[in-house]
């Protein structure tokens, strides 16, 4: 040992710890320094008597391999590591070890045994892929078809280590891969025996909830062509005693928890059940529930699969009630009588239940519980029972009942699963107990522990042998290897005087005991065999010294055991009841010739030749036979039925005791892997030559190692020469035939030198990496310094340069500033010289002007003043009074302005809100006016006082006047002066009264002016208020209308979507029963081929159609009578057609439902539309719906007159017809012609009033559009913002006053809570529901229109028609007059047959009758005529003959002028003038079958594509369909669709596989269909057309049905060409996407073990990525000739890629040695080369590339690092297209090729796996490779006209003739 190795060392926990040594182990150390992966320093001491070192670790590359043999160390610790890493870091759980399959329990569900997994397992090789149960079945399946040798499969393990599952599994993959040779669905029945056996086998122990208590060996037969056929089932070992006791958290078998799970449903009230703590039975391990299991549903389960297996209700119910009954006698109480004898209480009610449902007698029961009967010689006694004799007699008997029931359900499966069918071969699944060890082991254990002793000397035996069958196959020296030989151990336990022999006859002596058998065994092998021993504390046990362990066995009830005894008379009683399933149980049981006591069926199965047992002479002593010889018996039959097969082998490893997901114990792993034998596999293994490569295996590898001079052209000389260079020791390797085998360690020690060597070089490499970059970082920086320094210099001398001619420049600057400055001074100088003078000279002479001035203006100012005083005063006292007017004018204006801004406000700004505010601006302007009416009032008060005063002041002063007149007259009285004093001082309180008043009216006013002017203030800033809160509200409801129409659009988009999905889906379905449809058809058609082979004298007529003819043809009576003498015939054959019955059912099914699943297309494609079209029809307004009103009240009226008109025309006919109604003159003729012209004349007059109509409706929708805008609430802010004009504004205001003439509530009142708001959105909603309305009432109106329009356009089609034959009739002679009308009235009754037939089926059968009346005496009408007009033709044929006998006599002897009598008549010829074609071909009737057979069965594809027109064949049959349809020939139309459509069917089932014959034919139908389009009339598909070509429209028949009919054969043949193109393609994808390296070199093989892997080295025959571009090609220019669609070649593409992407990606998330990060290069190249085809051929546009995605992104995975949070982030945004469960699965196999890559980590797939959590995607692992995307045929007119085709002489149709 070297310093840094890593070794294993052991350890008490983990059993096995990695360390790696610090210091150089030298040979006599005694000991190791290690430190450990934690860092820990130890001394590892070394045994000093065997000195062995500890095991060497693997490298890091090889950990985590597929198969442990390919690991270079084979041992326990690197075998016990590869396996946790695998299980706990990559959650694979299972790996290889050679040929044995270890599956470790997860313990958790996986999503790895899906149909998916199933195909992409299916056909492979077992190397190729990552180990499964799968593959191991698939491995079984091929060597039982490849070398015609019977398999088995060994599944063993402990108990809860998952074996019932894994056989579950693997009887599941034969079930779907292989299919059954009938239709009774044997795979279903075999896998329905599983819920059935589980339900009565398997229980809850303390190591699993669904433990198999018994061992079964299922036998899965197989025919011929090795499809299922039955099977048979083998049990073993019963463990009969958990019926009567479980142990602490267990159960009893399931069927019991079942039964008292359901026992309250009324079917079960007859069994008296309860609840399982209510019986002894079923409550003593005190765990009656297992989580997460519904016992009740699982009875439902189990019930179904009786059912199925053929066990009908009233036997399920019989097998109830027995199990009722042992639980009712397990609660039966036994009481002591005394100390030797016991007594059952009368009257117990568990045993009266026991004995009502068993059918005996209470009495007799009671009795046998308690006694038994002793026979002796001379006499017979009944004994009384004990309490616990009575009590164990009691338990025996229900173990009995119990094993009995158990035995007649296996012998029932078994009967269920053979089928009449000879077996050709079949497949073993041995699902049986692995060794078991427990503190207490008794003789179930024993019973087990010696079945895997055999077995595993039987593996052991195997194992050595192919040991040696390769090693002698290789042609190596062959050296004996040592492995454990168990014969010992089981020669100790069943030969003579072995241990079973003991017991045996220890069981036959009359007072055995387990204490005398145990000294017995003591006495016998004590001292003779070292595998038996004897316990120190012990004598009643034994130790037996197993190929796995030590096991120590308790003496104790073992004889019980092995005897099995039942009270005899306790069986008569049972074989005595009146329920007859429980006597079927004990009468078989003398006959009973196998342990479990079933019957071998019959019925032609080929049985293994098996020596037969010397103890079976007599069924007496068959009876008497104990359990272990029984057990020894049917073992020695089970090895060598194991060995006469092919023997596999699964391995179930327990992970834990705790039933934990994922959780690993070393301990309990490496205590199993040891029993099971792996680690002896691996022994055997590694003391030979483990490793095995190929040469080009290790070429490819080990390149790197050699030398160029040492590669020669010989591969194995090279390696031959290469490996004894660098191995010294010969005997660590040896050279095969094919392969090189290397001893164990030696494929470490090549991987360290290449290593080694790649390190060296990748030093190398770096090292001269780093060279060159270092130097070319110091170049670089030379230069720079270089360069910098020359620009540093030349900046430098650049600015030296500068500096001095600054200098210079300096000087002259100085010298001219200089002269400058002193010039300038002296010029300021004189300059201010001059400008002093001249200042003070002007100054003088402007004071001498301004005295002169000022005098002249002084008399001029005081003139002025004078006047403008003046003119002041005057326009003083001329300004009061203009501002007296003013003020009163002032105020009157500002009253009428208020009023008149108060109503315009009230008429422009309330009119947008709502009518609420308009009513509280009214009664506040109603206030206002009355306050200003008040106001007026006291004004006018005011002013007359004002006018009083005046007056009287007026009066007063002439009063004065006079009274001074008076006083100056009068100056002499006296005695008057004091009295006018008084009268004047009182007129003077008046007056100061008057004004005091006066003064507080003004004030008053002037209050109520403040007052009204601060009201309108606060009104006008509550209008503001408004205003804010109405922009708000229409803010408001602005946004969430902008929000409900995004809502609504993208909900539409969103609908939308979901409609084109369900489009899809539905389609793909409806193509899926159509696929469905022709397997049923073609496995019809093969049983009617074998009924004709097995039946050669016999010719049977087939009498069905498919079920497009069924479907849309139509049969006469005579075709009805055909079938019924067929169907009789039929009848009459012995031929079983109970079959053919069932498929005609199953196509009468699927019709329907093709049928229902059209309709619903459509209806989907119809709501798909409706939803496009749903804004159009919100944009309808009513104009437009009076106007459809009126149009369809019109179209009504004129359908209605032509219908009438069409009913009297068809009654003249009908009443004229025998007369010759169609010559001129007659009156049907009169009426026609005069409908004809009143009808035009109706139909101008109706064009003339429809023109008038419109335009009156376009006005009057001009003026409601306009109404509504004045008037429409909702839209009074955006209306009244357009309203510019006055007139408009006038109109709105009125318009908006009348509406304001109701009572107008509170505005506050009404706007509480959002009133406003809620009656905004109702209004919005009653626009809605009126629009929803409207738009329902339109589409009504659409719907009827069209159907009139369609019912008018009908009537004037049949009424042109019936013009046309008119005057073609009066063209005809009489004679073909008469004969065409019969037929034109034919083709009319036809047709109005069939359209009775689709609108009433029972009014058609009446109206058929009628029909078929009127056509008989028709025909016979013409068989008249007919015969006239021969008898006619006869007379002139003998009256010519006469008149030429008479003119030959007279001409005799003459010649005509300028003619010899003997001169030959030589023929002209005249030449043809070239006929104008209607592109129609002709053929007869009996060249149909002539026409089919040349066109189709017998055209060869290749020589049509390449020299004639694409096409052509469909052209051809067009142009012959176009001739049925111009003669209105439906009876031809109808052969030659329905001959044409079953020829195609026809040669596509003979040459299905034939790629070009389906591309030929697929293009060839598309045309078809596409030239029954372009041809049929439609407007929609006419819009391409030539006006010639629109001249060859089908002018008779509507082929719409057909048309479907085609379309439907169409998809038919491209679901046939793709799977021809999957035949062809998948056997390339593996190998040329994934396994051939495109880029030689990228990625090296890693070792391999015993399964090998297809090599990823191209060798001749290997496909490459070459290979599938050139098929590509092939299959794109076969298209391309035979003149695909190139719509359709897009979709074959796109599905092509997708078939190679979902091939590549599922094997690559099934295969661990692919997911490396040179293969993800590798597979990225190989994308690019596919889009570069793509790109090539123009289709990167078809959607190819994109079905490639989850591929590249799955290739980006592998490549990107993989360490940190934003790696993770960065995953996680890359791989949309792969799911969750993809990504993880390939994070989790990603391996590393060489050791410079790093794992993994399983923190960092725990980061993808967080936050991947939120995705909705589904769970499903593999891609679907067989799902086909659904195909459309878009229309593609030709513009190919008709009339030019020119039809080739190869193709041998001369019959046709071109019209």
């Amino acid at each position: 040992c070297v310093c840094c190795a890593r070794v294993w060392i052991p350890d008490a926990e983990e059993v096995w710890k990695s360390a790696e040594l610090t210091k150089d182990y030298k040979g006599g150390d005694a000991s190791l320094q290690l430190m450990l992966e934690d860092g820990k320093s130890i001394e590892h001491k070394l045994d000093p008597k065997t000195k062995n070192l500890p095991y060497l670790r693997n490298p890091d590359i090889l950990v985590g391999e597929n198969d442990l043999t390919a690991l270079s160390y084979l041992h326990e610790p690197a075998v016990l590591h590869n396996l946790k890493v695998r299980f706990m870091d990559s959650k694979l759980i299972y790996t290889y070890c050679g040929i044995v399959l270890v599956a470790i329990n997860p313990y958790e569900t996986l999503p790895i045994y899906g149909t998916d997994i199933i195909s992409a397992y299916s056909g492979q090789n077992m190397g190729d892929m990552d180990p499964h149960i799968f593959a191991v079945a698939e491995e079984a399946y091929k060597q039982m078809a490849r070398d015609e040798r019977n398999q088995s499969i060994i599944v063993s393990g402990e108990s809860g280590a998952g074996k019932t599952v894994s056989a579950k599994y693997a009887m599941r993959y034969f079930a779907t891969v292989s299919g059954s040779a009938s239709e009774a669905n044997v795979e279903e029945k075999v896998l329905a025996s599983n819920p059935i056996m589980e339900a009565i086998g398997n229980a809850k122990t303390t190591r699993n909830d669904n433990s198999s208590r018994f061992g079964k060996y299922i036998e899965i037969g197989f025919d011929a062509r090795y499809r299922i056929i039955g099977a048979n089932m083998r049990t073993y070992l019963l463990e009969k005693s958990r019926v009567v006791f479980q142990a602490d958290e267990e159960r009893n078998y399931h069927i019991f928890y079942q039964l008292c799970a359901s026992a309250h449903l009324p079917e079960y009230k007859t069994l008296k059940l309860g609840g399982a703590n209510d019986f002894l039975y079923t409550r003593q391990g005190r765990s009656p529930v297992i989580d997460g299991v519904d016992d009740s549903k699982e009875l439902c389960n189990t019930r179904s699969a009786f059912t199925l297996l053929g066990i009908n209700e009233s036997y399920q119910m019989g097998l109830f009630q027995v199990l009722a009954a042992i639980l009712h006698l397990g609660n039966v109480e036994i009481k002591e009588r005394d100390s030797d004898s016991s007594i059952i209480p009368p009257n117990n009610h568990h045993l009266t239940a026991f004995c009502e449902l068993v059918g005996v007698t209470y009495q007799d029961m009671s009795q046998w519980l308690c006694h038994r009967k002793l026979k002796t010689a001379t006499e017979t006694y009944v004994k009384t029972l004990s309490r616990l004799q009575a009590t164990n007699a009691r338990d025996a008997l229900s173990k009995h009942i119990y094993a009995k029931l158990f035995n007649w359900i296996v012998e029932h499966v078994n009967k269920a699963l053979i089928t009449n069918v000879k077996q050709h071969s079949f497949i073993g699944v041995l699902d049986i107990y692995g060794f078991e060890t427990f503190e207490i082991n008794s003789f179930e254990q024993f019973c087990i522990n010696y079945a895997n002793e055999k077995l595993q000397q039987q593996f052991n035996m195997h194992v050595f042998k192919l040991e040696q069958e390769e090693y002698m196959r290789e042609q190596i020296p062959w050296t004996l290897i040592d492995f454990y030989d168990n014969q010992p151990c089981i020669n100790l336990i069943e030969a003579k005087m072995g241990i079973l022999d003991l017991l045996d006859e220890e069981c036959k002596m009359p007072k055995g005991s387990d204490d005398s058998w145990a000294q017995k065994l003591y006495n016998t092998h004590l001292k003779t065999c070292t595998l038996f021993e004897k316990p120190r504390m012990s004598n009643r046990a034994f130790i037996i010294q197993h190929f796995a362990d030590k096991v120590e066995y308790q003496c104790d009830g073992f004889l019980e055991k092995n005897k099995d005894t039942v009270n005899e008379e306790q069986i008569n009683v049972l074989k005595a009841s009146k329920f007859d399933l429980l006597v079927e149980l004990f009468r078989d049981e003398e006959k009973a010739t196998s342990p479990t006591g079933q019957v071998q069926g019959t019925g032609g199965r080929t049985r293994l030749s098996v020596k037969p047992d010397k103890g079976r002479d007599s069924s007496s002593k068959e009876h008497k036979k104990t359990v272990g010889c029984q057990f020894r018996n049917s073992l020695q039959m089970l090895m060598e039925t194991l060995n006469a097969t092919t023997p596999h082998y699964v391995r179930c490893i327990k992970p834990n005791d705790f039933k934990q997901a994922f959780s690993f114990d070393p301990k309990r792993a490496v205590q199993q892997l040891r029993a099971c034998g792996v680690l002896e596999t691996i022994r055997i293994s590694a003391a030979g030559f483990p490793s095995r490569w190929t040469y080009q295996e290790f070429f490819s590898r080990y390149r790197v190692l050699m030398k160029q001079k040492d590669v020669l052209p010989d591969k194995k000389l090279t390696c031959k020469n290469v490996l004894e260079k660098l191995v010294q020791d010969q005997d660590k390797y040896q050279f095969g035939k094919t392969k090189i085998f290397f001893r164990a360690g030696q494929v470490a020690y090549l991987e360290k030198l290449r290593a080694d060597k790649l390190r060296a070089a990748c030093i190398r490499i770096q090292k001269t990496i780093r060279c060159w970059l270092a130097r070319k970082k110091y170049l670089r920086k030379r230069s720079a310094a270089i360069t910098i320094q020359r620009f540093t210099r030349g900046y430098q001398a650049r600015c030296l340069a500068k500096f001095m001619r600054r200098t210079q420049a300096a000087t002259v600057i100085q010298k001219y500033q200089r002269m400058y400055v002193e010039k300038k001074r002296y010029r300021q100088k004189q300059a201010a010289a001059l400008a002093m003078q001249t200042i003070l000279r002007a100054y003088m002479a402007r004071q001498k002007y301004q005295g002169l001035l000022r005098q002249k203006k002084a008399v001029i100012i005081q003139k002025r003043v004078r006047g403008w005083l003046a003119r002041c005063w005057y326009k003083r006292c001329l300004r009061s009074i203009v501002y007296l007017q003013c003020c009163i004018r002032r105020m009157r204006a500002r009253r009428e302005l208020k009023k008149l801004k108060i109503e315009a406000r009230s008429v422009e700004h309330f009119k947008k809100l709502n009518k609420g505010m308009e009513n509280k601006i009214m009664q506040l302007q109603r206030k206002i006016d009355e306050q200003s009416k008040e106001n007026r009032l006291v004004n006018d008060k005011l002013v007359g006082l004002e006018s009083s005063y005046t007056v009287e002041s007026e009066r007063m002063r002439g009063e004065l006047t006079r009274l001074r007149g008076v006083e100056e007259d009068n100056k002499n009285k006296a005695n008057q002066v004091s009295s006018l004093l008084e009268e004047l001082e009182k007129l003077r309180k008046e007056l100061s009264s008057t004004q005091q008043e006066k003064k507080t009216i003004e004030d008053w006013a002037q209050t109520y002016k403040n007052e009204m002017e601060k009201m309108v203030s606060d009104l006008r800033d509550q209008n503001g208020l408004l205003k804010t809160e109405k922009d708000d509200l229409n803010r408001l409801i602005q946004e969430q209308s902008q929000q409900m129409t995004e809502k609504m659009t993208r909900a539409i988009a969103q609908e939308t979507q979901q409609l084109e999905t369900d489009l899809n889906e539905e389609r793909s379905r409806y193509q899926n029963l159509l696929t469905e449809h022709l397997r049923l058809e073609e496995k019809y058609d093969d049983l009617k081929e074998e009924m004709h082979v097995s039946k050669p004298g016999h010719r049977r007529t087939d009498s069905t159609h498919s079920s497009n003819e069924s479907e849309y043809t139509y049969n006469s009576e005579y075709a009805e009578l055909e079938e019924g003498s067929r169907a009789a015939e039929v009848r009459q054959s012995r031929i079983d057609t109970s079959l053919t019955l069932k498929l005609q059912k199953r196509l009468t099914e699927l019709e329907q439902e093709k049928q229902s699943l059209r309709n619903e297309l459509e209806n989907k494609e119809e709501q798909f539309q409706r939803a496009r079209d749903d804004a159009e029809f919100k944009k309808a307004r009513g104009a437009e719906l009076e106007y459809e009103s009126l149009k369809r009240q019109e179209l009504e009226s004129e359908n209605k007159k032509l219908k009438h008109d069409l009913a009297e025309m068809r009654k003249s006919l009908l009443g004229d017809a025998a007369t010759g109604a169609g010559a001129p003159g007659s009156p049907a003729y009169k009426v026609l012609l005069e409908q004809l012209n009143a009808s035009c004349e109706e139909l101008e007059v109706r064009k003339e009033e429809v023109l008038i109509l419109r335009s009156q409706l376009v006005s009057q929708k001009e003026a409601m559009h306009h109404k509504e805008t004045m008037t429409e609430p909702s839209v009074y802010a955006d209306d009244v913002s357009k309203l510019k004009d006055a007139d408009e504004l006038k109109q709105a205001y009125v318009g908006l006053k009348d509406t304001n003439r109701s009572a107008a509530p509170d505005f506050h009142k009404l706007n509480e809570d959002g009133e406003l708001w809620l009656v905004n959105q109702g209004l919005k909603e009653t626009v809605r529901l009126l629009e929803h309305q409207l738009q329902t009432q339109r589409r009504t109106y659409d719907n009827e229109v069209e159907s009139l329009r369609g019912e008018l356009q009908t009537v004037k089609e049949e009424n042109n028609r019936q013009q046309q034959l008119l005057a073609q009739n009066l063209q005809l002679p009489p004679e073909a007059r008469i004969e065409a009308s019969l037929q034109h009235e034919i083709t009319r009754l036809t047709n109005e047959n069939l359209e009775l037939m689709a609108d009433d089926p029972t009014a058609s059968r009446e109206a058929r009758v009628i029909i078929l009346r009127r056509m008989v005496d028709l025909m016979e009408q013409l068989e008249k005529q007919d015969r006239t007009i021969r008898k006619l033709k006869k007379q002139l044929k003998v009256y010519s003959k006469r008149i030429g006998e008479m003119g030959a006599g007279q001409a005799e002897g003459q010649t005509s002028p300028g003619q010899m009598v003997d001169e030959p008549i030589h023929p002209v010829n005249i030449p043809r003038r070239e006929k104008d074609f209607q592109g129609m071909l002709e053929y007869k009737k009996e060249d149909e079958l002539k026409l089919v057979k040349n066109l189709i069965l017998e055209l060869k594809p290749r020589g049509v594509a390449v020299n004639l027109i694409p096409g052509l064949p469909a052209y051809i049959l067009f142009m012959c369909l176009r001739h049925a349809d111009y003669v209105n020939d439906d009876q031809k139309v109808r052969t030659l669709l329905t001959s044409t459509i079953n020829s195609i069917k026809k040669i596509l089932k003979k040459r299905g596989d034939d790629f070009e014959m389906v591309s030929f034919w697929l293009a060839n139908t598309c045309r078809f269909l596409h030239c029954l389009k372009q041809y049929s009339g439609d407007e929609a598909f006419m819009k391409h057309n030539t006006s010639r070509q629109n001249e060859h429209c089908l002018s008779n028949f509507d082929l719409a049905e057909y048309r479907q009919v085609i379309s439907d054969l169409a998809i038919q043949i491209y679901q046939q060409l793709i799977k021809c193109m999957e035949n062809i393609l998948w056997p390339m994808i593996v190998s040329g996407m994934l396994e051939h390296e495109t880029i030689q070199g990228v990625s090296g093989v890693k070792p391999t073990g015993l399964r090998k892997r297809t090599s990823s080295i191209a060798d001749e025959g290997t496909y490459t990525l070459d290979s599938i571009i050139r098929q590509l090609n092939a299959f794109h220019s076969t298209m391309c000739q035979h003149g695909t669609d190139p719509e359709l070649i897009k979709q074959v593409v796109k599905q092509q890629f997708y078939i190679v992407g979902a091939v590549t990606l599922n094997n690559l998330l099934l295969r661990k040695d692919m997911c490396s990060w040179s293969k993800g290069m590798q597979i990225r190249y190989n994308v690019s080369q596919l889009e570069e085809w793509l790109r090539d051929k123009g289709l990167m546009n078809c959607g190819a590339k994109e079905t490639l995605e989850p591929l590249i992104q799955a290739a980006q995975l592998l490549q990107v690092k993989k360490k940190t949070d934003e790696d993770a982030e960065a995953i996680c945004s890359m791989c949309l297209a792969l799911t969750t469960a993809q990504i993880v699965k390939v994070l989790n196999l990603y391996t590393p090729v060489n050791e410079f890559e790093e794992r993994v980590s399983v923190a960092f797939i725990r980061t993808i796996q967080t936050r991947l959590r939120d995705r909705c995607e589904s769970p499903q692992l593999l891609m679907d490779a067989k799902m086909i995307y659904p195909v459309t045929f878009p229309f593609n007119p030709s513009s190919l006209a008709l009339e030019t085709i020119q039809i080739p002489g190869s193709l041998n149709l001369g019959f046709l003739t071109r019209v």
